[in-house]
């Protein structure tokens, strides 16, 4: 099995609740290969949500290099449970590009998945999952990943 490039999209200024979650998932994804976007499970965001690291970079740099891992990658993911227009945009502009998007939202937290996303559905290139637990989301990314 080759190693897949990675694009993991989650909630950073929409906000940061499920910042553990991201970092379980994206610890699991990194077993399948490189994870461009691993700065969205960490926990050092300033409070206007960038990330510590990025703090000298400009909107237009974080842009670009992020548009740059999403054109590289092979496949996306995207936990989309927070709503985030970040991340919609990125599933957009992953769909533009003719990307895999695994996207996995989690009921129980009582929001309702937006329908543009829902209703994006498209056999095996756009998949929405729906998980309890993490450990059911990195079940369902291995069997959707494992057979890379």
């Amino acid at each position: 099995m080759s190693k897949l490039s990675i694009y993991f999209c989650g909630s950073i200024r929409g906000g940061r609740n499920d910042a553990a979650i991201y970092h379980e998932i994206i610890t699991h994804l990194k077993s399948f290969g490189k994870v461009f976007t691993e700065h969205v499970g960490s926990d050092k965001f300033n409070e206007e949500g960038i990330q510590i690291d990025d703090a000298k970079l400009t909107d237009k740099q974080i842009h670009d290099r992020d548009m740059s891992w999403l054109q590289s990658s092979d496949v996306v993911v995207a936990e989309v449970t927070t709503p985030s227009l970040g991340v919609g945009y990125e599933l957009g502009r992953a769909i533009e590009m003719k990307k895999k998007v695994i996207c996995l939202f989690r009921p129980s937290s009582g929001k309702r998945l937006s329908a543009m996303i829902e209703g994006a559905k498209c056999e095996n290139l756009f998949q929405v999952h729906h998980y309890t637990e993490v450990k059911n989301a990195c079940q369902l990314l291995t069997g959707i990943l494992g057979n890379k």
